[in-house]
């Protein structure tokens, strides 16, 4: 379960980013403003708010040492916010845009500082990916811009640890690694596995989602010798390279029967946590050799799951109710009224009469018809409590999922933020629900 829980809107979060103590986080409140809120006994106090974005914010990042945040909207425009002391009111402290020229006739979609947090990275729905440093003369940070080979809009980045390799993930069904190398700022990186020269823009590697899903988040490892991405095809691929101009050593695919994951995020250098449509975060473990496989939800049950059943609606006043028996039309039929429930409540119990006196499965109370989903309860969205709540935390979509906690070879806890409009942090080590009789089902299949 989330060792923390914080409502901070009642509509989407569209992304969050904390500073480096974790006393304030900027979120986006699914609008065109950034709200910034400071830690206190009485919870979170929103402090300032950030309105030169037109359009909906779709992605925030906060530097760590520099204490400057990055956001990019789809007004095609990003900034980068600092905090200095207001003209008007020198005891007041204010957050100053500083202009990007991103160059974009399509919607800016994510944003994130490079790890020497002297450049970063900006997607978009224009099919490039603009790399922006910083012009002390004229006081603006300029792009260059990555095109080819991309052929539809870029839907996440992540940086490798040494500043000058990228992953991208797009709507064209491919995950991608470049080189977003830039003469005057970056030194040379020593050899890897990704490539020995590196000039900008270079293609390092190329990987499709096994299914043509869409890929929605991408992640290096620790080490940058390993790259992760989830698809909307409800799949995860995780890639070994073996060197420049040579075939992957191994890549692992796992096929999920859940709906699909939206953001990752590396653990240690054999674990990672997804989340997304689930509406829970899920911890995978693998390595080269063994492959990879489902270990558990580190969300064992939202407040849903301890409420009683609703109390009966109450009666109709007279001459409301249709006062016969029950017809047999179109609207007013047992499989209707079957697909109706599921839809609305995630409900998929049989009826009444015939199926409903079938023996239950070998998997316990809880198992329900054995089926892949009632293992799964409520990672499968067959979790849903007799008021219609499912029974996780998050009542809706993952949105974005970051490091809360411990460093980037060993993360303690993340943090998470929904369409639900929550704020959760999840303990990593802490208890988790097993995946049971599927696990064996969920292990990954090596392609290569």
């Amino acid at each position: 379960m989330a060792s923390q829980v914080h409502q901070l809107s009642l509509g989407p979060i569209t992304a969050h980013a904390f500073n480096a103590d974790r006393s304030k986080v900027a979120v986006c409140p699914n609008t065109n403003e950034v709200q910034i809120y400071d830690s206190t006994h009485a919870g979170w106090v929103l402090t300032h708010t950030l309105k030169e974005h037109d359009k909906l914010v779709t992605s925030i990042d906060w530097a760590p040492q520099s204490n400057r945040i990055v956001t990019c909207s789809q007004d095609r425009n990003a900034y980068v916010w600092t905090l200095g002391q207001d003209a008007l009111v020198p005891s007041k402290q204010v957050w100053k845009p500083t202009l990007v020229l991103l160059r974009l006739n399509r919607a800016a979609t994510f944003v994130r500082w490079s790890p020497n947090e002297d450049k970063f990275a900006v997607a978009s729905g224009a099919r490039i990916i603009s790399i922006c440093s910083f012009e002390s003369d004229n006081d603006w940070w300029v792009a260059k811009h990555i095109k080819r080979p991309l052929r539809s809009t870029v839907l996440s980045l992540d940086w490798h640890p040494n500043n000058v390799l990228l992953a991208a993930g797009s709507a064209d069904m491919r995950a991608r690694v470049f080189s977003a190398f830039i003469k005057g700022i970056d030194e040379r990186p020593p050899p890897s596995v990704w490539g020995e020269r590196l000039p900008f823009g270079t293609v390092c590697g190329e990987y499709a989602t096994p299914a043509g899903g869409w890929v929605h988040g991408v992640a290096f490892s620790p080490s940058g010798d390993a790259l992760a991405f989830v698809g909307h095809d409800s799949s995860l691929t995780v890639v070994y390279p073996s060197g420049p101009e040579q075939p992957p050593h191994a890549i692992h695919v796992l096929r999920s029967p859940t709906l699909p994951y939206v953001a990752l995020d590396w653990i240690t250098e054999t674990s990672l946590v997804a989340g997304g449509h689930d509406c829970q975060p899920v911890l995978f473990e693998g390595d080269v050799n063994g492959g990879w496989r489902i270990s558990k939800t580190l969300d064992v049950g939202g407040s849903a799951a301890t409420k009683a059943a609703p109390p009966p609606p109450p009666p109709k006043a007279p001459g409301l109710s249709s006062g016969g028996p029950p017809g047999v039309g179109r609207l007013n039929n047992e499989a209707f009224n079957r697909f109706k429930s599921a839809d609305a409540r995630g409900s998929s119990s049989a009826p009444s009469s015939g199926l409903g006196n079938a023996p239950p499965s070998p998997g316990g109370a809880g198992a329900g018809n054995g089926s892949i989903a009632s293992h799964l309860g409520a990672v499968a969205g067959a979790s849903v409590g007799a008021d219609g709540e499912l029974h996780t935390t998050h009542q809706n979509t993952i949105t974005s999922i970051r490091t809360y906690e411990g460093s980037r070879e060993d993360v303690k806890s993340v943090s998470t933020s929904g369409v639900d409009g929550r704020l959760c942090v999840f303990e990593i080590k802490g208890k988790g629900a097993g995946i049971g009789g599927i696990q064996k089902g969920l292990a990954s299949m090596r392609v290569a």
